[in-house]
């Protein structure tokens, strides 16, 4: 039996009078993918350690509509925009986090055309504050030494120029943080970006995620971090086709460092 994590929703904030200092947008794989769902509890946990006031839309959250749109279905996209952005606007937010590149990405560069104008943080930027505000601390533990390389997200990287605050958080576990060839603004995609996420790969010689973790093994890291649930899902992948699953493993930030708080 885990313990009881306190996740508050923006209705309860309401019902008492009370804005939150930020509103933590779950996205759909934080919510039903079971290896996401972790990375929303380290999250959380780590948002709980620092004494964030923060709240979920819960069962008032949809799709922010990025896959049909990157999928070609504008349409969809906007119904799917709007019906959110009357939510946040009725709940009067102005600051939101998420995990997910592709929500990031989405509420803080598509939205506002529609009337969705927020300050919008990936949740690697938001633990930077944390740690840099004092509000956070955090040390090496489990992994001191070890060898780690990030991947870049496409819709944090290259899309929104994020490529410190993820870099900055491995360095604090006092970890190696090793760089592959492709990094950066030369970051390659995972494979999952543009809705291929939720289809077969097209005929080829090679998979994108099997070339992206063979890139990463390149550097013989301990851990892949990754800052986004698709690129998880998608590394862990390349990493089995690999049959290295023994030998390296796949963490989000928020999981590496919820683990070194022992969280």
């Amino acid at each position: 039996m885990s313990e009881l994590l306190k996740v508050p929703t923006m209705a309860e904030f309401m019902a008492q009078g009370k804005q939150p200092e930020v509103l933590f947008w779950v996205g759909c794989a934080g919510s039903f993918d079971d290896r996401a769902k972790k990375i929303t509890k380290a999250f959380v946990k780590l948002l709980n350690k620092a004494k964030v006031e923060f709240a979920v839309l819960g069962t008032e959250e949809s799709c922010t509509g990025d896959p049909a749109k990157r999928a070609g279905n504008e349409f969809l996209f906007q119904m799917q925009a709007m019906t959110n952005i009357e939510v946040l606007n009725a709940y009067e937010v102005k600051k939101i986090v998420t995990a997910c590149p592709h929500c990031f990405n989405t509420i803080k560069n598509e939205y506002p055309g529609l009337g969705g104008n927020y300050e919008v943080m990936h949740h690697t930027q938001f633990l930077k504050t944390l740690l840099d505000d004092g509000r956070l601390t955090v040390e090496g533990g489990e992994f001191k030494g070890k060898r780690i390389t990030f991947h870049d997200p496409c819709y944090l990287g290259r899309a929104n120029n994020v490529y410190e605050a993820p870099r900055d958080l491995i360095r604090k576990l006092e970890a190696e943080l090793v760089e592959m060839k492709n990094c950066k603004q030369t970051g390659l995609c995972c494979g999952a970006g543009g809705a291929q996420m939720f289809k077969e790969p097209e005929k080829g010689n090679k998979d994108v995620n099997v070339e992206r973790t063979e890139q990463a093994l390149e550097v013989k890291p301990d851990i892949i971090a990754a800052g986004c649930p698709f690129c998880n899902t998608m590394m862990t992948d390349g990493v089995k086709a690999k049959e290295k699953e023994a030998d390296v493993v796949i963490m989000d930030i928020a999981e590496l460092i919820a683990n070194a708080q022992d969280l």
